[in-house]
C-alpha cells in the first residue's frame, strides 16, 4: 500500500517543480492502493504544490446537452474521473464557468486563471482556461492515462483552424452563476465526421519523448507522462501544417518529420 509520501516522491522523481503550473489528466484506479485513498493522493499534489499553479479539468461534456443545458458549477459532476470531482470540493478551489470543458485550479493566480471561460463558444478557446497553459509555460501530467486523454490538443487544433472539429451550430447552454443569474452561453461541441479522433492523439508520444517534450515516470502503479504544454503545442502545430488531418486515423507519425 503506497502512502501520501510514496506519492509525493515520485511527483518529485518526475521532475515536477512546487511553483509549476501543472494539470492532471488521472486515473485514480491505476496508481493502485493508496492508504487514505485519493484523499492522500490530493493531499500531496495540492501540498508539494502550494506554491504553484494546481489545475484538474472538471468537463461535463458527457451530460450537458440541448435538454439539460444549465450548468450549475458549484454542484454539476465532472465526467473525467474520480481525482477531478473531489478536487473540485476541497477548499479554496476555484473552478471555470465552461459549461463542457472546465477547469478546476488551486494555487497561485487561480481565479485568474480560471475567469473568463464564460466568454467563449468553443470548448477549449485559445483565451481561455486550455489556451492560458501555453502561456504560462504549463506541465501536463497524464497519470495512469494515455496521451488520448488530451483535451489540450483538442485546443492546438482548435488553434490551428482545422476543419471539421467543431459543429457548425450551436448547442443553447446556460451558465448557473453563484449568485443565482442565468448566463446564454451558446457552445460549439466538438465533432469529426469519424468520429472521437481524439483516441488517435496517442500517436504523438513518440515525437514527444523523442524531442524531450515528454518524460515518462511511474506515482505508485500508475505509468505517467509528464509533457510541456508550450513545446507539446509548437511540435504538433508544425505537424498539422504539414497534414492538417494528421488525427483522422491512428497512423503513425512519420519519423522524418521529427528525426533529421
Amino acid at each position: 500500500m503506497y502512502t501520501k509520501n510514496d506519492i509525493t516522491a515520485g511527483i518529485i522523481k518526475l521532475g515536477i517543480k512546487p511553483e509549476d503550473t501543472l494539470l492532471i489528466h488521472s486515473s485514480m484506479k491505476a496508481i493502485g492502493e493508496v492508504e487514505n485513498g485519493a484523499d492522500s493522493v490530493l493531499d500531496a499534489f495540492i501540498e508539494y504544490m502550494k506554491e504553484g499553479l494546481l489545475i484538474f479539468p472538471t468537463h461535463t461534456w458527457a451530460k450537458i446537452n440541448d435538454e439539460y443545458n444549465i450548468f450549475n458549477p458549484d454542484i454539476e459532476p465532472s465526467c473525467v474521473g474520480l481525482l477531478t470531482n473531489l478536487f473540485m470540493k476541497r477548499p479554496n478551489v476555484v473552478r471555470s464557468w465552461h459549461p463542457t470543458h472546465s477547469v478546476a485550479a488551486i494555487g497561485r493566480e487561480a481565479s485568474e486563471y480560471t475567469e473568463g471561460d464564460e466568454n467563449y463558444d468553443t470548448p477549449c478557446a485559445r483565451g481561455g482556461s486550455w489556451g492560458k497553459l501555453y502561456e504560462r509555460g504549463a506541465k501536463i501530467l497524464f497519470l495512469g492515462c494515455s496521451l488520448k486523454r488530451n483535451t489540450f490538443l483538442h485546443g492546438v487544433e482548435e488553434w490551428n483552424n482545422i476543419p471539421d472539429r467543431l459543429t457548425e451550430t450551436h448547442q443553447q447552454l446556460k451558465i448557473l452563476t453563484p449568485k443565482g443569474k442565468l448566463i446564454d452561453r451558446p457552445m460549439r461541441r466538438h465533432y469529426h465526421p469519424s468520429g472521437d479522433i481524439s483516441q488517435n492523439y496517442d500517436k504523438m508520444l513518440e515525437p514527444f519523448l523523442y524531442e524531450g517534450i515528454a518524460k515518462k515516470g511511474f506515482i505508485g502503479d500508475a505509468e505517467c507522462v509528464l509533457c510541456d504544454a508550450k513545446a507539446m503545442a509548437d511540435l504538433t502545430s508544425s505537424f498539422l501544417r504539414i497534414n492538417g488531418d494528421l488525427f483522422a486515423d491512428g497512423t503513425a507519425v512519420p519519423k522524418e518529420w521529427y528525426i533529421k
